[in-house]
């Protein structure tokens, strides 16, 4: 069973086409899709790690979330910094389809992996104001929330975490001393578009390895992160 990642897909619920930010956007989704489709068994998983869809409210959402769970496998989702449809987590929960899970203050074991994680926030900078400072520190209290629920579950298994904003860069050590605290093996992450992209932190990092994995950043191809030992050896 192979796990995949793709963060950022910005599904149009409110017809927002994505080209506006560059031709490379055009038809973003068809192409994601069947990279997806050729390539994801319908025994894999999917980490989705946020903004999934433009979406204001849960019900506008369902036609993007009703898309993305056509597509093959089981799906890991979490929130981003734009998905403003994302409500109270019963209700997201409901609103999805069999084999899609909505990671919130909680944890997953699927198929032998541990997952946990949260949205993340802006790291602590000179031009950080109160109401960030405080965003960033509940982040730190979800996360740890998280983890500690992963622990609970199992105390020795590496976790697999997604989140959503950057959680580190190189002159800030952000919440990297939480997923190095509670046993991380990757985290996977989104957020940074264009440039930006090259300026995530990649690669092993105090026993953590950090994957960036905005779909333009991919060439909209997912990001393979544990293949399936057998197909490989095929």
């Amino acid at each position: 069973m192979a796990v995949f990642a793709i963060g950022d897909l910005h599904l149009p619920a409110r017809q927002k086409p994505m080209d506006i930010f560059g031709p490379h956007w055009k038809d973003h989704f068809q192409r994601i899709s069947a990279d997806w489709t050729e390539r994801v068994a319908p025994e894999d998983t999917v980490l989705l790690p946020g903004d999934i869809s433009w979406a204001m409210q849960l019900e506008e959402a369902g036609e993007d979330l009703a898309a993305i769970g056509r597509l093959p496998g089981k799906k890991i989702l979490l929130r981003g910094n734009h998905d403003y449809w994302w409500s109270a987590i019963g209700r997201v929960r409901r609103a999805l389809a069999e084999g899609m899970y909505a990671l919130q203050n909680d944890s997953l074991l699927l198929d032998g992996h541990l997952y946990a994680g949260s949205r993340g926030w802006m790291l602590p900078g000179p031009e950080s104001d109160a109401d960030d400072l405080r965003i960033y520190n509940r982040e730190r209290m979800r996360l740890e929330m998280s983890l500690r629920n992963a622990r609970a579950r199992d105390a020795e298994m590496p976790i697999t975490a997604l989140m959503h904003y950057p959680p580190m860069t190189e002159e800030h050590p952000g919440f990297s001393d939480l997923l190095e605290q509670y046993g991380v093996a990757d985290c996977v992450y989104g957020h940074l578009h264009g440039p930006a992209i090259h300026g995530g932190v990649r690669g092993l990092r105090n026993g953590v390895r950090y994957h960036q994995v905005s779909c333009d950043g991919l060439d909209f191809k997912l990001y393979l992160l544990y293949p399936d030992e057998e197909r490989v050896g095929e």
